[in-house]
């Protein structure tokens, strides 16, 4: 019993820590990033379909990516899509590849994504804080029913509280990595 609700907290807590991770791959830093697009759909023969899976992402330099689309027609949709999302970037299409110049960030758009990406760790962490409180509801539950003794509960609780605190130390973490590439000039 104990054993099932720990592997389905770590699982949650992991989920929330990937999310995280995902989350952060789309914040821009000052160098280009073929991850930058990962959360861009375009509508393709009535689908959305991430860009990743349309066409080739490609890096030439650091601050420039080409993205050359398997199927030639979808240019102008691709062009779009990313004109309509919240990147602030500007392709350039020349009838076979797409550029994207990236910029160099602003000391203000550097502390903007530093304040986005603040709140993706906060939301991680109450996703952490949410498996941990499920947890300890079941454990509670299962105490009650006299499926599990006392002692066996105030246990699973300390493994459940470690855990929590092993996977929000890891958020702190990944946010303090993400910030200092934001911050880096």
């Amino acid at each position: 019993m104990i054993d099932e609700i720990m592997l389905e907290t770590e699982e949650h807590m992991e989920k929330a820590i990937s999310g995280l991770k995902v989350a952060f791959g789309g914040v821009r830093t000052g160098s280009a990033n073929p991850m930058l697009l990962d959360r861009i759909k375009v509508e393709y023969y009535g689908t959305m379909t991430p860009i990743n899976q349309m066409a080739a992402i490609k890096v030439p330099d650091p601050h420039l990516l080409t993205i050359e689309p398997w199927d030639k027609s979808t240019l102008k949709a691709i062009e779009r899509a990313i004109n309509e999302s919240d990147l602030g970037l500007n392709p350039s299409n020349d009838g076979m590849i797409i550029r994207l110049p990236i910029p160099m960030l602003t000391e203000e758009r550097r502390r903007e994504f530093v304040k986005q990406c603040k709140d993706y760790a906060e939301h991680a962490r109450v996703g952490i804080r949410k498996a941990r409180q499920d947890a300890n509801a079941r454990i509670d539950k299962a105490k009650k029913a006299s499926e599990i003794s006392e002692d066996d509960a105030a246990r699973a609780k300390e493994k459940v509280q470690k855990l929590t605190d092993k996977n929000i130390a890891t958020v702190d973490e990944l946010f303090k990595k993400k910030e200092s590439d934001l911050m880096t000039v």
